[in-house]
């Protein structure tokens, strides 16, 4: 049996090989050999001969730091010191001294904790390095001002290793009942009531009896509260319970509103504040009320989020005018984005306005957006897009490739490690300039790590004009022959691809969906059989073919019994009982208000990126395109449109 093996044996062997460079012909043969000590090592099982080898190899730090944070309580100063000594500058040095230092704390070795003790924006650790400073008799005036700086920080509970930070600060006079009283107020803005309890310990009884109120009053609306001191604070207090009882029971929160703002004397912006509430979520369900409460909100109130729905709000009644009237009532700046311009346009279609329609359609249709497309179709008119294609040089791609850490990166990308191919991933592009974060994507797409074009780039206008990295294309003649089999878009399966993993075959969702097109298991499974294919468990949804030939399947399925694709894309993310519902309440709505009526938040933009996304993929497969109100409803043997961009580089998709 192989015996784990003393970490001081490991160090003897790196230190062997550290001077010999990997070729990275080498590091494809070495992939498995690796991935065999990476697993040995997380068992606590690595030992000198597996060594042999890999010492050289860019991933050997890791292979110790996964030994090495089995046990941290076991690492002695001298192995950490050297693991850190080592692999210096690297992300996997920070990774462990993170962990180091923690377990430094709990040993209360206070004086080696300060030695290699440097800024992190973890609390835990901040308060570790507060006991340390007062362990080593370093309590002073900037002592206090970090105390207070963590103690102001955030409304959210602290790690319990704060306590004994804020125990001192309190004996010391610097936890006085002003910021005890801060404290309180920013928990009660994000009604964090058992934070708001806690920091009253320390008030004088009858602040602290007060404070408690405030805190039960936001927890569920009691009666107390008309006695309370007619204080902007009082207010305040009221205004968040209230509000949160009109995020639960609008109606009852209506009914009380009146009392309390009588009593209190709440002014506008108090009142406002509840009445927001009260609006928000009658409209999210388009109860009858919802004109009526939108109505009472006052203006100053109105955020861009209400001005949204109190247009969705008519658009479900079907009132044209009273929905054109919303849009118009939105500030400048949330008016001209192209879903406001496109529907600002056919709202003005819809009460007779015709001329005024084709200019706000012209507008919108400068934008690579879904309601852009929508725009361009209505006047017939090419799709807006301006695509970037950068013309670096192969030694500026080479170099980025041959970066340590890039290098790292895509290993343990390739090995299945995606934390530790992110923090590696994260530490390279911090040095990276814009031209060189661009490339490293580039890299990371060459290597089959697709999604980070979506969380490296979009940062400038010119990064989101990047289409071919922002919209990665992989397995296109699997998508091809399987729309092709089902008689549906493939770019609406590569839409789906991208919008549900980015090309991932080793996603998995909270809800256990699984591979390229998020596919859950069950799904799988009824779909296999429905088609008669073999069923290979959960597990082969991973398989990329298999994948997408299940997705697809299950995709035309949905569009058989919902009938057109947007109903059923909706479908997808939410599933069949909201869908029923839309369906119900808005039978026979066109397309384009259908979607944008949708009450969830997150189907509505998901409906409508997919659909966007499909032109682009349309693009990409084919370089000209299906119109996408053509595509919403099924239509794919219409007439294709081409691709035009502006005189000026138009908004993108993201």
């Amino acid at each position: 049996m192989n015996r784990p093996t003393p970490l001081i044996v490991l160090v003897a062997a790196f230190a062997l090989f550290a001077g010999t460079a990997v070729c990275a012909q080498n590091l494809d043969a070495q992939r498995p050999q690796i991935r065999a000590a990476l697993d040995a090592a997380g068992r606590g099982q690595f030992n000198a001969a597996q060594s042999a080898g890999i010492a050289n190899h860019p991933l050997y730090g890791w292979v110790e730091f996964s030994q090495l944070s089995r046990n941290m309580d076991g690492v002695s100063n001298a192995q950490a010191q050297a693991f850190l000594q080592r692999y210096q500058g690297q992300a996997v040095a920070e990774q462990f001294r993170n962990l180091w230092l923690a377990a430094l704390s709990r040993r209360q070795d206070w004086r080696t904790f300060r030695e290699h003790w440097q800024p992190v924006k973890n609390t835990a650790l901040q308060c570790a390095e507060l006991n340390a400073r007062q362990a080593t008799g370093r309590i002073d005036a900037q002592w206090t001002a970090d105390a207070q700086a963590i103690w102001r920080g955030g409304a959210k509970s602290l790690p319990d290793g704060c306590d004994t930070v804020f125990a001192l600060l309190a004996s010391r006079g610097g936890l006085g009942p002003e910021l005890r009283w801060e404290r309180i107020d920013a928990a009660a803005a994000e009604q964090q009531t058992a934070v708001m309890r806690a920091a009253a310990r320390g008030l004088p009884a009858s602040e602290a009896a007060l404070a408690n109120d405030y805190a039960a009053f936001i927890d569920g609306v009691h009666t107390r509260a008309l006695t309370w001191p007619r204080t902007e604070r009082s207010r305040r207090m009221a205004a968040i319970g209230l509000a949160r009882l009109g995020s639960k029971n609008p109606g009852a929160a209506e009914v009380q509103l009146p009392q309390y703002a009588q009593a209190l004397g709440m002014n506008d912006a108090e009142r406002g504040q509840v009445l927001y509430q009260i609006a928000l979520w009658t409209v999210a369900s388009y109860e009858p009320d919802s004109a009526r409460r939108l109505n009472g909100v006052p203006d100053s109130a109105y955020d861009e989020r209400l001005h949204e729905w109190r247009v969705r709000e008519a658009m479900a009644r079907g009132d044209w005018r009273a929905a054109l009237a919303a849009v118009r009532k939105m500030p400048r700046a949330q008016r001209e984005d192209s879903r406001w311009r496109y529907f600002e346009g056919r709202l003005a279609e819809k009460t007779g306005d015709a001329a005024e329609a084709r200019r706000l359609f012209g507008e919108a249709a400068r934008s690579a957006t879904f309601h852009g497309f929508l725009a361009a179709d209505r006047l017939n008119l090419p799709y807006a897009l301006c695509p970037l294609k950068p013309d670096d040089s192969a030694e500026a791609k080479n170099a980025i490739a041959r970066d340590a850490a890039i290098v790292r990166a895509m290993e343990l990308w390739k090995l299945e490690r995606p934390g530790w191919a992110t923090a590696e991933w994260n530490s390279a592009l911090a040095r990276f300039d814009a031209s060189q974060r661009r490339i490293a994507v580039e890299v990371a797409r060459d290597n089959g790590w697709f999604d980070r074009a979506v969380f490296s780039l979009g940062k400038t206008a010119d990064e989101l004009r990047l289409y071919e990295l922002r919209f990665p294309l992989h397995h296109d003649t699997a998508i091809r022959r399987e729309a092709a089999k089902h008689a549906i878009d493939p770019a609406w399966v590569a839409a789906e691809i991208r919008a549900e993993s980015v090309f991932n075959p080793r996603a998995r969702s909270g809800a256990n969906a699984l591979g390229l097109m998020q596919v859950l298991p069950t799904t799988g499974a009824a779909t296999a059989k429905r088609l008669g294919v073999p069923w290979g468990g959960a597990a082969s949804l991973y398989d990329s073919d298999t994948n997408i030939l299940l997705g697809t399947a299950y995709l035309r399925q949905m569009e058989d019994k919902y009938g057109v694709p947007y109903v059923a894309i909706a479908a997808y993310n939410a599933g069949p009982t909201p869908t029923a519902r839309w369906q119900s309440q808005r039978p026979n709505y066109d397309a384009d208000f259908w979607i944008e009526t949708i009450s969830y938040k997150e189907t509505r933009e998901y409906v409508a990126r997919v659909l966007a996304f499909s032109v682009i993929y349309d693009w990409r497969l084919n370089g000209d395109a299906l119109p996408v109100t053509d595509r919403m409803h099924g239509r794919i043997q219409a007439k294709r449109k081409p691709f035009a961009c502006p005189a000026a580089a138009p908004a993108a998709a993201s």
